[in-house]
């Protein structure tokens, strides 16, 4: 079985953001990248598959060099191999072009996303990337066996869960649940230095115009003061939730 597991350079979440050229760029300045948390789920995943049922896993990323230590570090904790389309990643459907030439020409099985980037949460490459190529999908895949040509899935529905079978070539958007978080692993030295020795191809990219583009970005409005009452004083509490706060 071949799978590929798509991956996203994303800001760690502790870092502090900032924007630049007038709110209309992201700047990268001081900023920690790590990979996308819900793709780190997929690709342990996929290594339960190396290692449960000999498959091969090849990590895939849309993006400039800027993006080589994070496919670098997928390839420690055990992928085999490493694909980067040079190019920036503007918006969901030129992602989802460039990769489904990758696995249109790759003949992948099993195709492990995950189900949006913590960046700016789109949650549109999955479904597009299944759509440009013929694909099975199933999207907040929570849980995934593999047996023969036919793969059960199940899927974090509203109020519950739902189980679908279907066969090969397949696309999932994955999540939390797909592995637990005690399940994800760090790379040791050796894995380190085995991935210095494994292949990173640079593709450069297919002609595909961006569907949207980023006008402006804006921070969230910063919290207001608190005021705080001492718990004898239930008065005057009642009175702020009445009068202030408009709560009660």
């Amino acid at each position: 079985m071949k799978i590929l597991v798509c991956i996203s350079h994303v800001p760690d979440t502790t870092s502090k953001i900032n924007f630049s050229d007038g709110d209309t760029k992201f700047d990268t300045n001081g900023v920690q990248f790590v990979i996308n948390p819900n793709d780190e789920f997929g690709l342990t995943r996929a290594m339960w598959f190396k290692e449960k049922q000999g498959a091969s896993v090849t990590v895939v990323n849309v993006g400039g060099p800027e993006t080589e230590p994070t496919l670098r570090k997928a390839l420690a904790i055990g992928a085999d191999e490493a694909i980067r389309v040079n190019a920036e990643a503007t918006d969901g459907f030129f992602v989802a072009r460039q990769l489904a030439k990758i696995v249109k020409d790759g003949g992948y099985d099993l195709v492990i996303a995950g189900r949006e980037s913590i960046d700016y949460n789109g949650g549109m490459v999955p479904g597009m990337l299944a759509a440009l190529t013929g694909a099975n999908f199933v999207n907040t895949c929570i849980g995934l066996e593999i047996e023969n040509n036919e793969a059960t899935a199940t899927r974090e529905i509203d109020g519950g869960k739902e189980t679908v079978k279907c066969a090969l070539p397949l696309i999932i958007g994955g999540q939390k649940g797909l592995v637990e978080e005690s399940d994800l692993r760090i790379p040791n030295m050796r894995g380190i230095m085995m991935a210095r020795q494994k292949k990173l191809t640079v593709l450069e990219p297919e002609e595909a115009q961006s569907q949207t583009t980023a006008v402006k970005f804006e921070k969230p409005a910063p919290k207001g003061e608190v005021k705080l009452v001492s718990p004898d004083n239930l008065d005057e509490l009642i009175s702020l939730l009445h009068n202030e706060a408009k709560v009660i």
